[in-house]
């Protein structure tokens, strides 16, 4: 954590952990796009450099927002997983991106999945924290029981229609 924070205001010392090019960037491609993998996360659309995707993974890690596993038996296979305090940006990132939609020249892809969160709401939101944290924190992690009908993270993915 950065010792030289401007002020103790909830909206400043968010905007020092998100306020930069790539944060938020790098929890979207694992939020919706399902990467775990630095070589996953590399190949992102924005082509993030491989300097600063380390460096981004390293503030996300110290600042809790993910957790980093080792494969023993490949040194450089890593595994990132989402923490609960990253789960619960998802209605942030819906908020954004409805917004981005509204006032941005957003492309259809990536305003498919923003039309997709709008219309589902809070409900839809919680049911896909929960895929996450099945996912990205084991089994028996939802809140909720498991839905009938498809996987919500399937209807919100990066590389397919919503």
């Amino acid at each position: 954590m950065r010792k030289d924070l401007r002020s103790g205001c909830p909206i400043n010392l968010s905007l020092e952990l998100f306020g930069d090019r790539w944060t938020l960037l790098v929890l979207r491609d694992i939020v919706f796009g399902g990467a775990r993998h630095f070589r996953e996360l590399l190949g992102g659309p924005e082509r993030i450099s491989s300097n600063i995707l380390a460096d981004r993974l390293a503030t996300l890690v110290e600042h809790g927002l993910l957790t980093r596993s080792g494969d023993p038996s490949h040194k450089q296979k890593v595994t990132y997983s989402l923490t609960e305090p990253a789960i619960e940006l998802v209605p942030v990132l819906a908020q954004l991106s409805a917004w981005g939609v509204r006032h941005l020249p957003a492309t259809r892809e990536y305003a498919a999945r923003a039309e997709v969160l709008t219309a589902g709401g809070p409900r839809l939101w919680e049911t896909f924290m929960d895929e996450l944290r099945e996912t990205h924190l084991g089994p028996g992690a939802r809140r909720r029981p498991t839905p009938d009908g498809p996987a919500v993270a399937a209807l919100l993915r990066l590389d397919g229609p919503p």
